[in-house]
């Protein structure tokens, strides 16, 4: 495959708080999350430029998600991460590659906009340890 858009999502989900994958494709506007590794500096005095060595990986994130109170949608999925202290996996499948972590969501910041919009801007942090792979 050649390159691609962002277009045309295969796969977004996020576990709800009793483990059950959400599709939220269509209750989430927009996306970033990032795969960053660690790293240690080590430049001895003997050298003129930095050596490095690479250390722990991880994986943090921010779904941007409009307010949807249906049963099994953003609000539905989101609500409880103030009262629940469960990992989540949060599937996102583009292009025909998949990328899949197990997430601690923080906060379910809701914000009304002076326009009327009625969204929340939620992040994530990786979970367990496991190294973030695409598949």
């Amino acid at each position: 495959m050649a390159k691609s858009s962002g277009l045309g999502w295969t796969t977004l989900s996020v576990d709800d708080a009793a483990g059950a994958p959400q599709d939220l494709r269509n209750d989430i506007t927009n996306l970033s999350f990032a795969t960053p590794r660690a790293v240690q500096d080590v430049t001895g005095l003997d050298k003129s430029a930095n050596e490095r060595l690479l250390l722990l990986a991880d994986f943090s994130c921010t779904l941007e998600v409009v307010f949807n109170p249906a049963a099994n949608k953003g609000h539905a999925v989101f609500s409880t991460v103030p009262s629940t202290s469960v990992a989540r996996t949060l599937s996102i499948g583009v292009g025909g590659k998949t990328l899949a972590n197990e997430v601690y969501f923080t906060d379910y910041p809701l914000q009304r906009s002076n326009s009327g919009e009625l969204t929340a801007s939620v992040p994530g942090a990786l979970a367990d340890g496991t190294v973030p792979t695409w598949a």
